[in-house]
C-alpha cells in the first residue's frame, strides 16, 4: 500500500513533466517551422494552417503522455515496481522520452516525405481561387461510374474540340499553300508562254534577216566571181 501510495504521489509530477517536455518540443519545431514560413515570405494563411496542425500534434502529444502515467505502467508492471520502485520510475520516465521523440520524429517525417508545406500552399491557392467561384463544389454521387463519366467525358470533349479547331487550323493553312502553288503555277505557265513568244518573234526576226541578207546578195553574184 505504502509502495502504491508513492507511486501515485509520484505520477503527477512525472505526467506534468512529460506534458511540458513534450509541449515544449513540438512548440520549439512549430515556431522553428514558422520561422521558417516568415523568412521564405509566405502568406498568413498557410502560416495559420501550419500553426493549427503543429497545435493539433502537440495537444496529441499531451494527451499520448497523460494517458502514459505511471499508474498505468505500475498496473502493468506491478512486479516490478513492487520489487524497485526507484527503477521502476527512471524505466516510466525513460520510456516517456523515447515515446515523445520517436513521435516527433514520425512527425517530422510526415511533414517532410508528405511534402505538407506546398501541400498547404496548393490548399492556400485552391482558396483564393474559390472565393470568387459562386457554383457549389463537387462533390461524389456515391456511383463510381456515374462519377468517373463526369471527370473523363468532359476531358474527353475538350480533347475532341482541341482536335477539331487544330483540323480546322491545318484545312486553313492547307488551303492557303494551295492558293500558293496554284498562284505559282499560273506564274510558270506566263512564263513559258513568254518564252515561246520570244523563241517565235526571234525565229521570225532571224528568217527576216536571212531574206534580207539574199535580196542584198543573190547567190548567182557569187557564181560570176
Amino acid at each position: 500500500m505504502e509502495e502504491e501510495k508513492r507511486s501515485s504521489a509520484t505520477e503527477p509530477s512525472l505526467s506534468d513533466s512529460g506534458r511540458a517536455s513534450g509541449g515544449a518540443n513540438v512548440s520549439a519545431q512549430a515556431a522553428g517551422r514558422e520561422n521558417d514560413s516568415v523568412k521564405s515570405g509566405e502568406a498568413e494563411p498557410r502560416r495559420s494552417r501550419l500553426r493549427v496542425f503543429n497545435k493539433v500534434m502537440e495537444k496529441s502529444l499531451q494527451r499520448l503522455v497523460a494517458d502514459s502515467s505511471f499508474s498505468r505502467f505500475a498496473h502493468s508492471f506491478h512486479p516490478l515496481c513492487k520489487q524497485n520502485p526507484q527503477m521502476a520510475e527512471v524505466i516510466h520516465k525513460q520510456f516517456i522520452s523515447d515515446l515523445q521523440k520517436a513521435i516527433q520524429e514520425d512527425i517530422s517525417n510526415v511533414i517532410e516525405e508528405g511534402n505538407l508545406e506546398m501541400k498547404l500552399e496548393e490548399l492556400d491557392k485552391l482558396e483564393e481561387l474559390a472565393k470568387d467561384t459562386t457554383k457549389p463544389a463537387w462533390r461524389p454521387s456515391g456511383i463510381p461510374e456515374k462519377d468517373v463519366c463526369s471527370v473523363l467525358i468532359p476531358y474527353h470533349q475538350g480533347q475532341e474540340e482541341y482536335m477539331r479547331r487544330e483540323l480546322r487550323k491545318l484545312q486553313k493553312e492547307n488551303a492557303a499553300l494551295a492558293d500558293k502553288v496554284l498562284a505559282g503555277r499560273e506564274a510558270v505557265a506566263h512564263t513559258e508562254q513568254r518564252i515561246a513568244a520570244a523563241v517565235d518573234e526571234w525565229k521570225a526576226s532571224v528568217a527576216d534577216l536571212e531574206s534580207f541578207v539574199l535580196s542584198l546578195c543573190p547567190s548567182e553574184n557569187f557564181e560570176s566571181l
